[in-house]
């Protein structure tokens, strides 16, 4: 790990960030600058301050529902900063847990120091966009899968059955000749209808997106290598390295298929046998 005059540590909130720091040496200071706004111009002046009295300086905050926006902006300052993994950070055992905004990021900076917090890899703009879109692209696959079990659920009540492959274009013409003996039961269906066509529409729509901003992505050579095993497009492809991220950083393909929570773990205790899936950091 790398010598740094001072190690800072960021409990990052949607309104605050407390900060603290520790001196570079082991046993130095360790010390609450307090909470600042989470804006850019109170984040700014922050680091001038800390820039004042030491030369080279490493931060550090938990990954959030903030996301990177903070990771890149002190990087463009020209700082290190570290995400951290907040399922990994240490807790002493025995030790009854004392938590609030200052002593979280007293901790921080404490372990930062220490070099005993685990990092994660994080995303640049670009690849953080497309995470975005796969997720849309998820959501809106699970309205399509929602929209069509009602409209099934719908007609399982009224016994109406279609013993042929759903929703194909046969399906779809046979769902819209439907005719039934009260005008709200009829608009009911066309309703649900009106739904399924609108999600698989959302979802072509973002499909399309996700083939269209293929050129920018600096990982795209591997999504259009994954599509040559059989069953991925590059939709599917797109959603596996967007979530996956760089496969550099994994050391072997043990680690990464840790990573997925395939490879098999154990939780056992007397009789009781729970199997699991072991996760990598």
């Amino acid at each position: 790990m790398d010598n740094f005059d001072a190690y800072v540590g960021l409990d990052v909130h949607k309104d605050t960030i407390a900060v603290a720091f520790a001196e570079g040496e082991r046993s130095g200071e360790v010390c609450s600058l307090g909470s600042i706004p989470n804006e850019t111009t109170a984040i700014n002046r922050m680091v001038k301050k800390l820039a004042v009295r030491f030369e080279a300086i490493s931060f550090a905050y938990e990954a959030g529902p903030c996301g990177y926006g903070l990771h890149r902006h002190l990087i463009g300052l020209g700082h290190v900063c570290d995400v951290v993994a907040p399922s990994r950070t240490p807790v002493q055992p025995g030790k009854r847990r004392m938590k609030n905004d200052t002593i979280d990021a007293l901790n921080l900076a404490r372990l930062h120091r220490a070099g005993e917090l685990t990092y994660i890899w994080t995303p640049d703009a670009t690849h953080e966009a497309m995470q975005d879109l796969v997720k849309a692209r998820r959501i809106s696959s699970h309205q399509v899968r929602k929209a069509r079990q009602r409209i099934s659920c719908f007609l399982l009540k009224h016994g109406r059955r279609y013993e042929r492959k759903k929703w194909g274009h046969r399906h779809r013409v046979w769902l819209a000749d439907l005719q039934f003996g009260h005008v709200a039961t009829q608009f009911a269906l066309q309703s649900y209808l009106n739904e399924e066509e609108q999600a698989v529409d959302r979802r072509a729509q973002i499909d399309g997106q996700i083939e269209n901003l293929m050129s920018d992505w600096v990982l795209a050579p591997i999504v259009r290598e994954l599509t040559a095993l059989r069953g991925l497009d590059i939709v599917i492809a797109a959603a596996v390295v967007a979530e996956v991220g760089d496969f550099a950083r994994f050391e072997n393909p043990r680690r990464l298929m840790s990573y997925f929570g395939l490879v098999p773990g154990e939780f056992s205790s007397g009789s009781s046998i729970r199997p699991r899936g072991d996760h990598a950091p």
